[in-house]
């Protein structure tokens, strides 16, 4: 079985504001894309044709390997998703938004930013109410935390089945603040975890891509915008959050809460774990909260973080350091990220081990952890 740890739908234009409230919709921004590659405004003219030709045309297990983005099946179609992941045999899949945070993620408004969000979570349930297998990812800013505490109350009661929140600071204050303890004590009592994902942190600071040399383009021409130098950081700003959580004692206070980092690479996970119990040794004398922890702070994530790998990385390697239990497979459909071959890969990757680890990386991890079985 498969349990497929990020999926995405490719927004277009007026699909956000369509779930806005009426008070708000005609005030949030328009869909930017400016982080999709060049010819990205061209391409939605052909998106109607394409889109209309996916719903009658046969879908097989190559679809995995492209086209991508919008021109993939299903990019924002439940119905045609729902082809797709009988050909590929995924049984439960998460899906996230694409590029629709940009259009109030970071609004100074905060009627933007919470409206905002509860129009993306309407969005999100309604595309996955039609299969089963499609989990909705909903998205929660932390930054008011009595704003937070109700939206997080409406994203739940709409379904959504992971909360994604931002790995930056909450304002001016850590997302383990006292005052955001509520929210973690909400997603626990409702068994939907939390989950990181590229885009809901900062990357590297634009000034040392200024080498005084023509600055290269993306090397997918689209999606994150990832170039060379990000990707050795890309994990800095979730793993500042998990450190806090696990740290600061959020995880040992709500045992039920379950969190995971998504299409941000695992390579770092090792070192996470190791200077987590590092600091708790060296500090704990001096620190009261880390005196209250019942574990070692990687245990905690252990017990209650995933992660997703990338294709490129060694993933045989990651499951030797750190065991089988903490790493989920990915597709990252329709992006390029996720490769053309992702099965294979990460089949080949599982080769060393034995059936078990093979189910826990391909389906029970993921599947436990989300609440699908």
């Amino acid at each position: 079985m498969i349990f497929d740890a990020d999926s995405h739908v490719m927004e277009v234009d007026g699909w956000l504001s369509a779930y806005a409230d009426p008070e708000i919709r005609d005030r949030m921004p328009a869909l930017a894309l400016a982080n999709a590659g060049q010819g990205a405004k061209k391409l939605m003219e052909s998106i109607p044709a394409v889109w209309a030709q996916h719903t009658t045309e046969t879908i097989g297990a190559d679809v995995i390997s492209g086209p991508k983005g919008w021109m993939a099946p299903g990019a924002l179609d439940a119905n045609v998703r729902s082809r797709v992941l009988d050909a590929l045999r995924i049984d439960a899949q998460l899906v996230f938004p694409t590029f629709a945070l940009g259009q109030f993620a970071t609004s100074q408004d905060q009627d933007i930013r919470y409206g905002g969000s509860r129009a993306l979570n309407r969005a999100m349930a309604e595309f996955c109410s039609a299969d089963d297998r499609l989990l909705a990812v909903g998205f929660l800013p932390l930054n008011d935390p009595q704003r937070a505490i109700e939206e997080l109350d409406i994203a739940l009661a709409l379904g959504v089945k992971a909360v994604w929140v931002p790995s930056e600071a909450a304002g001016t204050v850590s997302p383990t603040h006292i005052d955001l303890e509520p929210v973690w004590a909400r997603l626990a009592d409702a068994g939907v975890p939390f989950v990181l994902h590229v885009g809901g942190g900062k990357l590297l600071p634009k000034a040392f891509h200024d080498n005084g040399r023509p600055r290269p383009t993306d090397w997918l021409g689209g999606g994150e915008n990832l170039r060379s130098k990000d990707f050795p950081v890309l994990h800095h700003s979730p793993e500042r959050f998990l450190a806090c959580m696990a740290l600061d004692g959020v995880f040992h206070r709500h045992p039920k809460l379950r969190g995971a980092a998504i299409e941000l690479g695992a390579s770092w996970v090792p070192a996470l774990l190791r200077n987590l119990d590092h600091a708790h040794r060296s500090f704990s004398k001096f620190e009261p909260a880390l005196q209250e922890l019942d574990m070692l702070p990687s245990e905690y994530i252990r017990r209650q973080v995933r992660f997703t790998p990338f294709p490129f990385e060694d993933t045989t390697w990651l499951i030797e350091q750190c065991g089988a239990e903490l790493f989920m497979f990915s597709t990252d459909y329709p992006h390029p990220e996720g490769g053309r071959r992702p099965f294979e890969i990460f089949g080949d990757a599982l080769e060393p081990f034995d059936e078990t680890a093979r189910d826990q990386f391909f389906w029970r991890n993921g599947a436990h952890h989300f609440g699908v079985v």
